[in-house]
């Protein structure tokens, strides 16, 4: 997901998009212990997001205060 996207969406929104894409994480590192998984970029690129929903997160909490 790309960071534009993320930025307009709000706080509630990104907490519960962080939550999908920790699950959705969760379920891909079973796939890639079980060889079930062909694309394991898309390990990375949940990773990423996970990451990128975490700043944006952290930075609206430091802007709050």
């Amino acid at each position: 997901m790309d960071i534009a996207t993320l930025r307009v969406k709000t706080k509630t929104e990104l907490q519960e998009l962080l939550q999908e894409t920790q699950a959705e994480l969760r379920v891909l590192r079973f796939k890639v212990s079980e060889n079930q998984l062909k694309d394991v970029r898309a390990v990375r690129e949940a990773r990423q997001t996970i990451a990128q929903i975490q700043t944006l997160l952290s930075a609206n909490t430091t802007q709050n205060n």
